[in-house]
């Protein structure tokens, strides 16, 4: 079972990396997000492997990180999600974004990647919201995000996220100023004083 590859691109195609290594050359299908982080043809790279055996076949799969191949394969355990389409998503979204919008429960975030519909990002925010890696980048509240997504947040927090919402900024762009002026403003803030942190947290 391949792992690691370290080696150097020979040639990057439209879905897969073909990598050198010690002189045997070995064809990665990749998302676009991981293609476009390799280089180009004569530079090293390591990519993180999934390996996939079939009757007919065996398919190598990388990654640049091993989060992100836990992703692909935590994707694929949602009924309808394959290989393909798992790729896709991480052609489009970053893992912190997927962990982003299952913890929101943005559908439609997650439906912005090709062949994702809408019944599709349903099941996934629904099945993995209690799956999904605990990680978001940094400063972010994911649990904070969760109560959002159930509707079960404070009606402070609510309606602070909801007035930086209707200013123009995206639900995951307001959730995390709001959480941010949270621990700043300490529990019991009242949603004028946290918007208005919120607002100095999304100048910043």
């Amino acid at each position: 079972m391949i792992g690691k590859l370290k080696g150097t691109i020979e040639e990057i195609g439209e879905d897969y990396a073909l990598v050198d290594v010690h002189g045997v050359c070995y064809v990665a299908y990749c998302s676009a997000r991981t293609l476009s982080k390799l280089g180009s043809a004569g530079e090293a790279c390591i990519l993180f492997i999934e390996t996939y055996v079939r009757e007919d076949q065996i398919r190598l799969f990388g990654f640049t990180t091993v989060l992100e191949r836990e992703w692909f394969n935590l994707l694929q355990t949602v009924q309808g999600i394959g290989a393909k389409v798992a790729l896709a998503l991480l052609s489009t979204l970053t893992p912190a974004e997927l962990a982003n919008a299952i913890a929101l429960q943005d559908r439609s975030a997650v439906s912005r990647a090709p062949g994702v519909g809408p019944k599709v990002a349903m099941r996934i925010v629904t099945e993995l919201k209690n799956k999904a890696p605990a990680f978001a980048g940094e400063a972010i509240n994911i649990g904070l995000k969760q109560e959002l997504g159930e509707g079960v947040a404070s009606a402070p927090v609510a309606d602070a996220v909801s007035a930086l919402t209707n200013l123009g900024y995206s639900r995951d762009q307001a959730a995390n100023a709001v959480a941010a002026a949270m621990k700043s403003a300490g529990d019991g803030a009242d949603s004028a004083k946290l918007i208005r942190l919120g607002l100095k947290e999304l100048s910043r």
